[in-house]
């Protein structure tokens, strides 16, 4: 039944929980006309003191240090999940058993079993269920969304996307959890290239086949000398094996005719958050850079010879999407703010009994794809996506 407020459960506290905590704070501030206003009852982290002090930094009524207690209280509607991939199936067939709705990060679980077994719980048990791909939160690319379905591209022929960063190219920087297998369920291609690959669905349409390399560069990292495991980790002198890939690239078939490339990396020195793409069409062309969040790139075939170029939008208009809860033209937001709005959509989906997206269903669309690639770097050879 439709609730006017929605009182949320977040389990995990680090680096995507105080994201996610951001965005339910900030949502009905800033979207004041946001049908149902979201109540921050509890925070969920092994570590008591650490989990507490995230408790009172970000705003959170209560803390629990076992996330099967938040999901038995009766005070909790929706479960959110910023924990490691390698729990996001059981939290959330846990939640969905027990009738909570469900906010879960990406990718939305460690392989297409897993990912299935998820939307087949949240079906059965007729809950909401809605997954974080929060690149399709920016005004830019909502924007580029709407474009495309305004045909001013026409006809798409390529997809291209990069998302480079190069956090880990020090040899000496520790084994941290996203560089195990058993943790993260694979490196670049699902922290980085998932992303790529869920707005490569979005404004494209469903990828039907790949060819992929996968490539590990650095095998052995220092043990984690300490239990963090940020970007300011700290190694020991004790070796471990590095078990997911450094980087990958893969060339894209898409159903509709259209071909691609995505690559993702670790290790392009000077890249910190480089989440690039460009879509060519037969009226036109987009390119976005998330370094560059509140500006799209368009190029339009149509205009007279005289007056053609790439045109840079500044989306920041209140009529551009989104925006509108923002400041005025020209007083630009950033990457904290898709949040925000992930947040505003799931929260106006459970007000008006509707699904949000993207759900799972889109999480298990992008898996399908993740495994297709895993398997065309075993084999050597085109694979086939299937179809989830």
């Amino acid at each position: 039944m439709a609730k006017d407020l929605i009182n949320v459960g977040l389990i995990g506290y680090k680096f995507m929980g105080k994201a996610h905590s951001f965005g339910f704070v900030n949502a009905p501030m800033m979207f004041p006309d946001i049908k149902a206003k979201p109540v921050l009852k509890a925070i969920v982290g092994r570590d008591e003191p650490a989990v507490r002090e995230a408790m009172e930094q970000y705003g959170w009524q209560s803390f629990e240090t076992d996330y099967k207690k938040l999901i038995a209280r009766d005070d909790i509607d929706l479960v959110d999940i910023a924990t490691g991939n390698n729990v996001h199936a059981e939290i959330a067939i846990a939640a969905a058993e027990a009738g909570k709705d469900i906010f879960c990060e990406k990718p939305l679980a460690m392989n297409v079993p897993e990912a299935r077994q998820m939307l087949d719980a949240v079906e059965k048990a007729g809950v909401k269920h809605m997954v974080n791909f929060n690149y399709r939160a920016v005004p830019a690319v909502a924007l580029a969304k709407k474009m495309i379905d305004d045909g001013m591209i026409g006809r798409i022929f390529h997809w291209r996307s990069v998302y480079l960063q190069d956090w880990i190219i020090d040899p000496d920087f520790p084994l941290v959890w996203r560089l195990q297998k058993d943790i993260a369920g694979s490196g670049s291609l699902g922290d980085l290239a998932a992303h790529s690959i869920d707005l490569a669905n979005w404004l494209v349409g469903d990828i039907d086949e790949v060819s992929s390399n996968l490539t590990t560069f650095i095998k052995k990292r220092p043990k984690l000398a300490e239990t963090t495991g940020g970007l300011s980790a700290k190694g020991g002198a004790d070796l471990g094996d590095v078990t997911v890939d450094d980087a990958i690239i893969a060339l894209t078939k898409f159903k509709n005719g259209a071909i691609g490339t995505i690559e993702a990396t670790r290790f392009a020195a000077g890249n910190r958050n480089g989440n690039r793409f460009e879509i060519n069409g037969d009226k036109g062309s987009i390119r976005f850079n998330v370094e560059r969040l509140n500006e799209l790139e368009y190029f339009n075939r149509e205009d007279p010879d005289a007056y053609q170029g790439w045109r840079t939008i500044s989306v920041t208009e209140g009529i551009h999407p989104y925006v509108q809860g923002w400041w005025p033209a020209g007083h630009i937001i950033g990457w904290g703010e898709t949040f925000v709005h992930q947040v505003v959509n799931l929260m106006n989906a459970l007000a008006d009994n509707e699904m949000p997206t993207p759900n799972f269903r889109d999480g298990l669309k992008v898996q399908t794809v993740l495994e297709a690639i895993e398997k065309s770097a075993e084999s050597g050879r085109w694979e086939k996506v299937v179809s989830e």
